[in-house]
């Protein structure tokens, strides 16, 4: 597993906290550098739901992300 290993005992709000503190930390950081995070964790989170997150976002954030349209479910 990469990244920080949660314990079992690890609350959802512990989690979120560490995120929005990473966040943070990028914040600081070169805004294109940032950009390129968000679109490459959009990207993957994408990826995870199937391509059902790019339905819920704004075109601009598809367009920057990588994500062109909507998804399309196979029938």
């Amino acid at each position: 597993m990469t990244g920080v290993d949660r314990g079992l005992g690890s609350a959802p709000d512990d989690d979120a906290a560490e995120l929005v503190a990473q966040l943070k930390e990028l914040a600081g950081a070169d805004p294109a550098d940032v950009r390129q995070v968000v679109a490459e964790v959009l990207a993957a989170l994408d990826r995870v739901a199937g391509g059902a997150l790019r339905e819920h976002l704004p075109e601009a954030i598809r367009v920057d992300a990588g994500l062109g349209g909507p998804a399309h479910a196979p029938h």
